[in-house]
């Protein structure tokens, strides 16, 4: 099994990654400020304007270290990618199956089963444990509704069909995502899914850790030998990583929803770490970023046993572990690609 390794995160503002040897040096007005050796490193994400040298973004490329720049806000930017690994044939194989719009339906239908599934279990998971504080008939409801839209997505016959069905169930989930959040309600709220940009301080925690989950994701694929570039449910936009965002729908609740919900009960993060513009986007400061950032990192570590593996690992490797069952199946390995359903 891989075995997890750390991702370095650079909030700060005018730094400058270089190479020495086998370390990434980080650079603050040309006094270093911190220095990592390769070897321990799976991934690379900058926030802001950070610059980073030839030769290291070179030698990333060349060890297969994910090395990706975004805005000071989260907005992905850009990817360092080296040589493309793999079996040619897999990537050939994986561009047929997005060619045609059975066969990706076929697998974005499991994508969608996953996701489904995965938000009625936190549903249900909370109606369990907070039963005293929640309205347990109406979350009941929606849970209901969402053991029939899975039933609907078995039996959808295209993408278009199959994109209906998901777009009401998430409507569903997030019609009682609010009262998933027990505490801080007067900061903390939630009146619907926004983005770009996010207009509270709960969108702008969302788009934050989705960002970082795609990041995982997209590396994970790459990985394993398929292009995250080439989905089957999102279809083939310049500079998107179409299979990186099919594959996330499944993590997405399970996995980012739920790190987000903790963070608020829990009080890790608090209302002073964030800021609205002028246009009404909200922006979280330094701080909460390094906050969360700390706290994901925490998060990959804790260790799980995989729904359909039944093996131990830690969360960090569910995405790669997704990614590997995903090309065993394009392979022809397995009978169907097989989605992370969490209990």
């Amino acid at each position: 099994m891989r075995k997890l390794l750390n991702t370095l995160y650079v909030t700060s503002q005018n730094t400058y990654l270089s190479l020495d040897g086998e370390n990434v040096v980080i650079l603050k007005e040309e006094i270093e400020v911190l220095r990592i050796p390769f070897h321990n490193l799976e991934g690379i994400v900058t926030f802001g304007y950070t610059g980073a040298s030839p030769a290291l973004m070179g030698a990333c490329a060349k060890r297969n270290i994910a090395l990706s720049f975004m805005t000071q806000s989260g907005k992905f930017l850009a990817r360092v990618v080296g040589e493309v690994r793999g079996n040619v044939t897999l990537r050939k194989t994986q561009y047929r199956i997005s060619d045609s719009l059975e066969e990706s339906n076929k697998i974005s239908r499991n994508f969608i089963i996953g996701k489904i599934f995965n938000t009625r279990w936190i549903i249900e998971r909370a109606t369990r444990d907070y039963a005293m504080r929640l309205d347990v008939d109406k979350l009941k409801g929606i849970s209901k509704t969402l053991s029939n839209s899975i039933k609907l997505v078995e039996r959808s016959e295209n993408l278009e069909q199959l994109r209906g069905f998901e777009g009401e169930a998430a409507s569903q989930y997030f019609s009682v995502f609010n009262d998933l959040i027990l505490q801080q309600k007067e900061a903390f709220y939630f009146n619907g899914r926004n983005k770009r940009p996010p207009l509270d301080n709960v969108n702008a925690m969302l788009s934050f850790v989705y960002t970082l989950l795609a990041h995982d994701v997209a590396a994970a694929l790459e990985t394993v030998g398929l292009d995250p570039y080439v989905g089957f449910l999102h279809r083939d936009r310049p500079g998107r990583i179409s299979l990186a965002l099919d594959m996330m729908e499944e993590l997405r609740s399970v996995y980012a929803d739920r790190f987000v919900i903790s963070m608020i009960n829990k009080r890790e993060v608090n209302a002073k770490g964030f800021t609205q513009k002028e246009n009404g986007a909200v922006i979280m400061d330094d701080d909460t970023r390094k906050v969360i950032l700390k706290a994901w990192q925490n998060k990959k570590q804790d260790v799980i046993t995989h729904p359909f593996l039944k093996e131990k690992l830690e969360w960090g490797l569910v995405p790669y572990t997704q990614a590997m069952l995903l090309a065993r199946y394009i392979r022809g390995d397995l009978d169907g690609y097989p989605p992370f359903m969490w209990k």
